[in-house]
C-alpha cells in the first residue's frame, strides 16, 4: 500500500573539484568506500531553534531511476525510483508542489513497478515502456538537528553520490560523482525559518544552493544536456489560441494523478480544463477547423459527464452538510447527520471508484493521443495567421450575444422549472463567454479580463441557483427516505425552504449583476464591434 509524504528540503553543493568530472562508464563499488574529501559540516547549532546536532552515522543507498525512452517524466519534474539501502527502502515517486517542495509517494520494495504507482504515472507515460535511466549510488551521513526539548527539526545529509547514466535514452552512457548537501524539515515542522538559519551557516561555510533540483537532474544534465528553449512569444490569433489549448492539455495531464490520489479541487480542476478545450473548440471556429475539433469535442464532452458523477456529489455533500450545520440544535429533529454521512458515503465509494476507471481507460489513453496529435499538428483555417485583435474580439462577442439571448429569454418566463432549465442553459452560455475572453486575455489585455470578469460574477450567480435546483431534488429525496424510516423530516423540508428562497433571491439579483456585464462600454473596449 502506498503513502505519502511532503518533502520540503533544500540542496547546496561545493564548488567544483578535478576530481568530480565525468567518469568513464564503470560499475565501480558502491559510492560509500570512496568518500574521501567528504565536507565537515559546520556546526549548526545556534542557528534559529537548533539547540543540539545528533549523528546519525552513514548509509548506503542503491537507487535506479525509471523513465520513459523521451523521458516524459522528468520532462515535467517528477521523478520515479527503486531504492535499496536506508530505512525507507522501497518505490519512490515525487510530484513537485513548489520550489524546494515535493510530494513523495512511496510503495513497498518489489521487483516490478507496484499498480498503484503505475496508476500515478499513467497520464504521462501512456503505452510507453518505463525503462531504467540512471543509477544512483549514495554515501549519505545524516546529521539530525534537534530543539531544546529534543525533538527533530531537520535532518542535513552529507551525500557522496556516483551517478552511471544507463543505456536506452539516446545518449551515451556515462559516470560521474559529486557531493551535495541535503537540508530537510522533520516530519510536522513547516517553518522555513529552520532552513533559512541553517542555510546561513552553510553559506558562511562555502557552499552554494544546487544548480540542479534533484540528484537525477544532475546525472542527466552532465555531459552537455541542455533545456529545451523556451517557446516563441505568440504573434499570431493562432498562436495565443494555441498555447491556450496546451495549458488545457497540460492541466488534465497534471490533475490525472491528483484525481487520483483524491486531493481536494482535483477532479473540478480536470473537469475546468476539458470545458475549457472543448469551449475554445466551439467559440474559435475562425481559428480552427471544426470538422478535426467537433469529433475531440465530443470525446471531452464524454469525459468532462463521467467526471461530473463524482463533482456534482462532492458539491451537494459541502453544501448540505453547510446547511445542516448552519440549524439550531433545538431544532435538528431526528438523526440527520447519520442520514446525510449514509448518503454522502454511498455516493461518494460508487461515484470515485467510477471516476478512477475512466481514467484508466483506453478511451481516455486514445484521447489524450489524440490531443496531443491536434497540437503537434493543428488544423489551422486562414483566421489563424491574422493579428489577434482582428480575430479574437469578434468570436468574444459572438460568445456574447448567445448568452443574451438566453438571458433575456430566461427573464422572460415565469417561475418554474421552464425557467429553471433556461437559467441553466444560461449559465452554459456564461462559462463559454467567459472562458473565450480568459483565452484571449494575453492578446487583448485589460479589457479582456476586466469582461471575464464581469461574466464570471453572472456564471456564479446562475451557478448558485442551478445548485439550489439540484440540491431540493436530494432534499425531497432525503426527507422521503427519513419519512418511510419513521424519522422526522422536518429539517429537511426547513433546508428545502432555505434553498427554495435562495433561488428566489438569486432571481432577484440577476438583472442587475447582468447590466453590470452587458454595459456597452466593456464590450466597446474589446473591439470588435
Amino acid at each position: 500500500m502506498a503513502d505519502s509524504k511532503r518533502e520540503i528540503e533544500r540542496k547546496y553543493e561545493l564548488p567544483e573539484r578535478p576530481d568530480h568530472a565525468e567518469l568513464p562508464d564503470t560499475d565501480a563499488g558502491p559510492a560509500g568506500q570512496d568518500t574521501e574529501g567528504t565536507p565537515a559540516l559546520p556546526d549548526l547549532t545556534g542557528a534559529r531553534g537548533v539547540a543540539a546536532a545528533r549523528d546519525h552515522g552513514v548509509q548506503d543507498l542503491d537507487a535506479v531511476y525509471y523513465d520513459t525512452p523521451g523521458l516524459r517524466l522528468y520532462a515535467d519534474a517528477l521523478t520515479l525510483r527503486r531504492r535499496t539501502g536506508g530505512d525507507d527502502a522501497g518505490w519512490h515517486l515525487k510530484f513537485p508542489v513548489a520550489a524546494g517542495i515535493r510530494d513523495e509517494i512511496r510503495a513497498p520494495l518489489s521487483d516490478t513497478l507496484p499498480p498503484e504507482l503505475a496508476g500515478l504515472v499513467r497520464s504521462r507515460v501512456r503505452d510507453a515502456e518505463l525503462i531504467p535511466v540512471v543509477r544512483l549510488r549514495t554515501a549519505r551521513a545524516v546529521t539530525v538537528l534537534l530543539d531544546a526539548d529534543g525533538a527533530p527539526l531537520a535532518e542535513v545529509a552529507v551525500d557522496t553520490v556516483r551517478a552511471r547514466r544507463l543505456p536506452g535514452t539516446g545518449r551515451e552512457p556515462a559516470a560521474t560523482t559529486w557531493t551535495e548537501v541535503e537540508v530537510e524539515l522533520a516530519d510536522g515542522v513547516e517553518d522555513p525559518a529552520v532552513l533559512d538559519a541553517v542555510e546561513k551557516k552553510l553559506r558562511k561555510a562555502g557552499l552554494r544552493p544546487a544548480g540542479a533540483a534533484s540528484k537525477l537532474g544532475r546525472a542527466l544534465a552532465t555531459g552537455g544536456r541542455t533545456a529545451a528553449g523556451s517557446p516563441a512569444a505568440p504573434v499570431t490569433a493562432g498562436d495565443h489560441i494555441l498555447g491556450y489549448l496546451r495549458d488545457q492539455v497540460t492541466a488534465i495531464v497534471a490533475q490525472d494523478p491528483a484525481v487520483r490520489r483524491d486531493l481536494p479541487d482535483s477532479v473540478h480542476q480536470l473537469r475546468v480544463a476539458t470545458r475549457r478545450l472543448r469551449s475554445a473548440f466551439r467559440t474559435y471556429r475562425t481559428v480552427l477547423d471544426r470538422a478535426v475539433t467537433d469529433p475531440v469535442g465530443e470525446e471531452l464532452k464524454w469525459l468532462a459527464a463521467e467526471l461530473g458523477v463524482d463533482r456534482d456529489h462532492e458539491v451537494l455533500s459541502e453544501r448540505l452538510a453547510a446547511r445542516v450545520d448552519a440549524v439550531p440544535g433545538t431544532l435538528l429533529l431526528g438523526p440527520v447527520r447519520a442520514r446525510l454521512r449514509i448518503w454522502t458515503a454511498g455516493g461518494r465509494t460508487g461515484s470515485r471508484a467510477r471516476t478512477v476507471a475512466v481514467l484508466d481507460s483506453e478511451r481516455y489513453l486514445t484521447l489524450l493521443a489524440t490531443l496531443d496529435a491536434l497540437l503537434a499538428a493543428p488544423p489551422l483555417r486562414p483566421g489563424a495567421a491574422k493579428a489577434p485583435e482582428k480575430v479574437l474580439p469578434g468570436r468574444i462577442n459572438r460568445a456574447y450575444d448567445r448568452l443574451a439571448a438566453r438571458i433575456e429569454g430566461a427573464l422572460a418566463l415565469p417561475q418554474g422549472p421552464e425557467r429553471d432549465l433556461a437559467l441553466h442553459n444560461a449559465r452554459k452560455a456564461a462559462k463559454r463567454a467567459r472562458y473565450a475572453a480568459e483565452a484571449a486575455t494575453p492578446a487583448l489585455g485589460k479589457p479582456a479580463k476586466r469582461f471575464a470578469r464581469r461574466i464570471k460574477a453572472v456564471q456564479t450567480l446562475l451557478g448558485d441557483h442551478q445548485d439550489s435546483v439540484v440540491a431540493r431534488e436530494v432534499l425531497r429525496d432525503l426527507a422521503a427516505r427519513a419519512h418511510t424510516a419513521g424519522e422526522s423530516a422536518f429539517v429537511w423540508g426547513l433546508l428545502y425552504g432555505q434553498e427554495e428562497a435562495l433561488a428566489d433571491r438569486r432571481e432577484r439579483e440577476l438583472p442587475q449583476v447582468w447590466a453590470e456585464a452587458s454595459e456597452p462600454a466593456l464590450r466597446a473596449r474589446l473591439g470588435g464591434r
